[in-house]
């Protein structure tokens, strides 16, 4: 799978704001912050990244799915189901 983003680059320090009761939680669970953002930010960015690109290319998209259903599928033929 393609990455998302380079896993080698420098982490850079941020400030965020997050619900006191939620942090004091996480902290007594142990849970690693920057860790867990940075998992769901990359799945966040995959899913934006691949909302954009199937808007970029409907067009394209679309006329394949045009040209499969007007001429079919060379597999077609090898196809048993």
């Amino acid at each position: 799978m393609q990455q998302v983003y380079d896993e080698n680059a420098p982490k850079k320090a941020t400030n965020l704001s997050i619900n006191s009761d939620l942090l004091i939680k996480a902290r007594n669970l142990k849970i690693n912050l920057s860790a867990t953002l940075e998992h769901a930010l990359v799945s966040d960015v995959r899913k934006a990244e691949r909302k954009k690109w199937q808007i970029e290319n409907k067009e394209a998209i679309n006329a394949l799915n045009e040209l499969a259903e007007n001429n079919g599928l060379f597999s077609d033929s090898y196809r048993d189901f």
